[in-house]
């Protein structure tokens, strides 16, 4: 898909095989990690977790974090989807979507990955995703703003993660701010508001 320029442009799957359009998360600033139930990051789940509890109760729906479970570093998530999602619930009360098992590098690699790594390479520009629980973080209209390694804890990120929900606040990408100017700009009868 070398057509692709934003996120939105992406349909992944789910945990039972289904298309997971990104597109109906457009407006959303989104932090992709790829997960394993298995390694010595595994514990980063909780951490995880706490961000998106922490983060939606202070801006609502307007960020999520997408898990993409992966088998490639030391076989580290040999599981089936339904293991490895009640793996993550039992565990760490994982609440934000972990979609189905996914490639992230090789010939195989989900094209969303492929994407991932080539707008944002990591140090010395190297593009493959050299183990599991590496971050991306997406802005609220599908473009790539950040990229941390495993060893990056996520509670470390929830400061960029709100300079990057106020960007999109003041430039009105963000679908909440989105969704209220075009709820606030048009009557009953179609007809715009004038305001004092």
């Amino acid at each position: 898909m070398s057509s692709a320029t934003t996120f939105y442009d992406f349909e992944p799957v789910d945990k039972k095989g289904a298309t997971y359009p990104l597109v109906d998360l457009k407006g959303k600033v989104v932090l992709v990690v790829n997960t394993a139930s298995k390694c010595g990051f595994t514990p980063q789940f909780k951490g995880l977790e706490t961000l998106y509890q922490s983060l939606k109760s202070k801006h609502g729906d307007d960020f999520l974090i997408l898990g993409f479970p992966c088998n490639q570093f030391g076989g580290q998530d040999p599981g089936s989807n339904d293991q490895i999602q009640e793996f993550c619930q039992l565990n760490y009360g994982v609440t934000f979507p972990v979609l189905g098992k996914t490639e992230v590098n090789g010939g195989n690699a989900s094209p969303l990955w492929t994407w991932l790594k080539e707008s944002q390479p990591g140090l010395l520009g190297l593009k493959r995703i050299k183990w599991n629980f590496e971050k991306f973080l997406i802005s609220a209209d599908g473009k790539v703003v950040g990229r941390w390694a495993s060893t990056t804890k996520p509670e470390s990120l929830e400061a960029t993660i709100v300079k990057e929900i106020e960007k999109a606040q003041r430039e009105g990408t963000l679908a909440s701010v989105a969704k209220t100017k075009a709820e606030s700009t048009t009557t009953e009868g179609g007809q715009t508001e004038e305001t004092a």
